[in-house]
């Protein structure tokens, strides 16, 4: 089993900056793949980005291209989501979630594990 759990979300003007973190613990995926994924009420989860363990290779939705960096920590098993130039649709839910292998995918389907979810909501 493998254990994640977000945190830094929070409620922020139009234009600030959060960064969230995501710390991984259990059985963790060291040749896979993690990822960060947002849900706005009344809306299907969507992909925002995500990370490979081993090479740090990245992929971005092009919502947030520019604005969000995904990082990681493999000594603290830690990942990151750096979110500059908030807007209010940027307001969700953020979960991380990872998946055993290295492709990097954008389907929230792939993916095996999930943390609980952290609220962003940003203000205009």
């Amino acid at each position: 089993q493998v254990q994640l759990v977000e945190s830094g979300g929070g409620l922020v003007q139009a234009g600030d900056s959060l960064r969230l973190s995501c710390a991984a613990s259990g059985r963790t995926f060291s040749t896979g793949v993690m990822g960060w994924f947002r849900q706005a009420p009344g809306k299907e989860r969507e992909f925002v980005a995500a990370i490979t363990w081993s090479a740090g290779r990245t992929v971005y939705a092009d919502s947030v291209k520019g604005r969000f960096t995904i990082s990681r920590d493999t000594i603290k098993n830690t990942v990151y989501l750096q979110m500059n130039s908030l807007k209010p649709e940027d307001t969700a839910i953020y979960y991380c979630a990872t998946k055993k292998y290295s492709y990097l995918s954008t389907e929230f389907r792939d993916y095996n594990y999930w943390g609980q979810g952290t609220q962003v909501t940003v203000s205009s």
